[in-house]
């Protein structure tokens, strides 16, 4: 086969969702396949400084750099198979099309996107349902959404769970832990923290999550920082409101986005990760804690549940109380905190990405044979 596969937003330096899935599919379709020929599509101008290709150095695999807007067929030639991780690219005639759809936020949390936004996510996915001859999702969840919003039939679907990187994600030794202690304390952090990881946005529900910490903070006096990291995404100016009205602000720390490296770090040294979303297509974030060994409360909502039941404490994403409770339980239950960083081990062990480029490639041979 000669598989062409969108990699745009692998080129960021700050890779979220989308860019760190693309990157680990391409990397270990790299690793599990010799056999079929790969042609990476990306966009770059000739003196770009901003991007930069992923490092994959294998015989069968190509890039091909379209500098000056060219479009998928020039550029990528003749193919059997083109997988898209995005709605907006699927100029391309002639060919197999797959596409992944990481979620459906523009429809079950309309509240954090502008209208224009909107009509543009609606816009191109009808033009995914017409044109794509399979539709990947990486949850359960998306998958209802996709057939309780459009009707999409379900051999057009196809449920591939993505994998955690367990090179970089996983539980510290005791003099690693040592040194990431020493290193923390460059960001502030001498002590007990509370973790969060995500874009700051209305839809991770960081307000809620900020409002939890003034409870536990008034009612149990944890000595605890509330250690926040992740870039700016919109409308993101209540949630600063709040950290500036919070009587314990001084102990909130914002930080930008971070590599994996340095996120592993905070994961490992956390006393709890919350991540009290209201919707997520996955949640990359819970997936990487369970790899670390860290005890996590998420909600019991969407991908949340489907990722996380069984080995976090599950809470109301609207309900305050409950935040502060459960977080407060696993601080105040060292029993309870071991048992949830066993159970989120076990648990990270069910995703793999060489399970997601297998899958994905028998999703290429399906469609190819159709």
């Amino acid at each position: 086969m000669k598989i062409g596969i969108d990699i745009r937003s692998t080129l960021k330096r700050r890779r979220t969702g989308v860019g760190q899935y693309t990157y680990n599919l391409i990397k270990n379709l790299a690793f599990i396949d010799n056999s079929n020929q790969y042609f990476l599509y990306a966009k770059k101008r000739l003196f770009s400084q901003d991007k930069k290709l992923p490092n994959i150095k294998v015989k069968n695999f190509q890039f091909k750099i379209d500098r000056f807007n060219k479009g998928l067929n020039r550029i990528l030639g003749r193919v059997d198979i083109f997988h898209t991780p995005s709605q907006d690219l699927l100029d391309i005639a002639g060919v197999k099309i797959i596409v992944t759809v990481h979620d459906l936020i523009f429809k079950t949390y309309p509240q954090g996107h502008c209208e224009n936004t909107i009509k543009n996510a609606e816009s191109q996915l009808l033009n995914v349902i017409s044109r794509a001859d399979k539709i990947i999702c990486y949850s359960q969840s998306t998958i209802s959404d996709l057939k309780n919003y459009y009707n999409v039939d379900d051999n057009k679907i196809k449920l591939i769970y993505p994998g955690v990187d367990k090179e970089v994600f996983y539980p510290m030794q005791s003099w690693e832990t040592k040194k990431t202690q020493k290193k923390l304390k460059k960001f502030g952090i001498n002590g007990k923290f509370i973790l969060f990881t995500g874009t700051i946005e209305p839809r991770k529900n960081i307000g809620n999550l900020i409002l939890a910490f003034d409870n536990l903070k008034k009612q149990y006096h944890f000595p605890h920082k509330l250690v926040i990291i992740g870039m700016k995404g919109w409308l993101y100016e209540k949630i600063f409101s709040l950290y500036k009205q919070s009587e314990f602000k001084a102990d909130i720390i914002f930080l930008d986005y971070q590599p994996n490296n340095t996120l592993r770090d905070f994961y490992n040294l956390a006393d709890v990760f919350v991540y009290p979303s209201f919707y997520e297509g996955f949640g990359f974030p819970i997936l990487e804690a369970f790899s670390c060994g860290t005890a996590v409360v998420t909600s019991n909502v969407s991908s949340c549940k489907e990722v996380a039941e069984g080995a976090a404490l599950l809470v109301n994403p609207d309900n305050i109380d409950e935040i502060t409770e459960a977080i407060s339980k696993i601080i105040k239950d060292k029993e309870l905190k071991n048992q949830l960083s066993n159970a989120g081990l076990e648990q990270s062990l069910m995703f793999s990405w060489q399970s997601t480029a297998r899958e994905t490639l028998e999703a290429y041979e399906e469609v190819l044979n159709q």
